[in-house]
């Protein structure tokens, strides 16, 4: 079983909607069973996945405390792909999360705000010798701002080629508990999830996961869930 965490200090960046989506994704391309955790209070993953009509992916209801013993329990009973949401912060509770993970993936949102907070996540991934990826999340399409941060990033860590674009489909998808994959006529909303899934399976299956770089620059600008004990 691999796990990929989520993980950002800064609230707003997209955590809960891409991991809905690239579990719902995976299993869709083969990869599960995927089983989704989400260990933000707000438990904005689990209210999607409660409203979701679909079986898959399963959800896992667990804690910080509980996880370790947890994952073992799930790699056990068959789960292939663990997607992990967690909160906007950088804490002890985060700091072991990230210690499970096999793969961080940070996303930023292109803006000044988004830049500043990633240093600190990428400290602490990089102090726990964790492979991440960063992923450009709600950008503004031929915007200078998302130009200037793919620049940015890619200087300073693995970059996903597959940018997320700001779309209302995300938003419209997840009201009911679905993706934009399950979404009429939201082709390119889905086809960028494709992407960075096919990215994200090869960084996890392939040698080239890194631990992330030092330095990070400054920057001016109801069903019942899968039980898992």
């Amino acid at each position: 079983m691999q796990v990929v965490t989520l993980a950002s200090r800064k609230g707003g960046s997209g955590k809960t909607t891409l991991a809905g989506h690239l579990a719902v994704e995976a299993e869709r391309r083969g990869d599960g069973p995927v089983a989704l955790v989400d260990l933000d209070p707000q438990g904005s993953l689990a209210d999607w996945w409660n409203a979701r009509t679909a079986e898959t992916p399963v959800f896992a209801q667990t804690s910080v405390i509980r996880l370790a013993q947890d994952l073992r329990q799930l790699r056990e009973s068959g789960i292939k792909l663990l997607v992990i949401d967690t909160p906007p912060a950088l804490n002890d509770s985060i700091r072991e999360v990230v210690g499970l993970s096999d793969l961080v993936v940070i996303p930023a949102r292109p803006s000044p705000h988004d830049l500043r907070s990633v240093g600190a996540t990428v400290e602490l991934v990089e102090h726990l010798g964790k492979p991440l990826i960063f992923v450009i999340n709600s950008a503004t399409q031929k915007a200078r701002i998302t130009v200037e941060t793919v620049s940015l990033l890619s200087q300073h860590g693995p970059l996903a080629p597959a940018i997320v674009h700001h779309r209302v489909d995300f938003a419209s998808s997840m009201i009911d508990g679905r993706s934009v994959m399950e979404l009429p006529g939201a082709a390119r909303a889905s086809d960028e999830i494709a992407k960075l899934w096919d990215y994200l399976r090869r960084r996890l299956n392939g040698p080239e996961a890194r631990p992330a770089p030092r330095k990070m620059p400054s920057v001016s600008a109801p069903r019942e869930a899968l039980a898992a004990t």
